[in-house]
């Protein structure tokens, strides 16, 4: 199997019958295949994957596309790395939760509005000129960035840089804490759930209250984008 760097899904069913076309990511299609595979029990449990240079090499795309799947094969509950060993299927079937981590999905959602949404009230009301900059920044280079693993690790940040701007350092330790949770699980949605243009939408409404200096609709703003993520995450389950 050979994919180019992004692949049309729904393919005309007949002459006189079509489904809309969808295009996917290498690295979902790399997915599907694998969890095709996984599920099927081609590889079965404890069975061990090739490595990323063979799986790149049958697939006709970058190591970091292969690792961009392999880290989400492993959020689903499917697989596990061993550094030095390798990655091994460790169920055939996904998990209800994902796996983050140290953390699930579900630690963070009964975790992050009781964190996240006063921290963004309070970075509107004790935000500097530099924090805003920092996170206009952010937003920018987001919006720009094509490295999947590069965009969640600046969506990560974006949440941390909130955190910070509350000035409440409890908040700030606890996002520094997650921050690498939450860029698997941004990862593993942009991949499954089609989340980064509406992720980029809620980030800017959540920037301009903050600009705006209402902690009410800050906190508005934060409410939204977890509860758009805690619904995504729940649909993942689902499937």
């Amino acid at each position: 199997m050979n994919l180019s760097d992004s692949l049309t899904r729904g393919q005309q069913d007949s002459a006189t019958s079509r489904r809309p076309l969808v295009r996917v990511s290498a690295a979902e299609a790399v997915l599907a295949d694998l969890r095709s595979e996984i599920e099927a029990g081609s590889v079965p449990v404890g069975g061990k994957l090739p490595s990323e240079a063979a799986l790149a090499a049958r697939y006709g795309v970058s190591r970091s596309v292969v690792r961009e799947a392999l880290r989400s094969c492993a959020a689903l509950g499917l697989t596990q790395t061993h550094t030095g060993k390798g990655t091994f299927v460790v169920s055939a079937r996904a998990t209800g939760d994902l796996v983050l981590g140290r953390y699930s999905a579900r630690d963070l959602t009964e975790a992050r509005p009781h964190v996240e949404v006063p921290a963004a009230g309070l970075a509107a009301l004790r935000r500097t000129d530099e924090d805003l900059a920092t996170l206009k920044g952010i937003v920018a280079e987001t919006a720009a960035e094509d490295d999947p693993a590069a965009r969640v690790a600046l969506e990560a940040v974006f949440h941390g840089t909130i955190a910070k701007a509350s000035g409440n350092r409890v908040f700030e330790d606890v996002l520094s804490d997650l921050r690498e949770a939450l860029a698997h699980q941004s990862e593993t949605l942009n991949l499954l759930a089609d989340r980064q243009a509406a992720s980029d939408r809620e980030h800017e409404e959540i920037l301009e209250a903050i600009e705006a200096g209402s902690a009410e609709r800050a906190e508005a703003a934060m409410a939204r984008h977890l509860a758009a993520v805690d619904e995504a995450v729940e649909r993942l389950g689902q499937r």
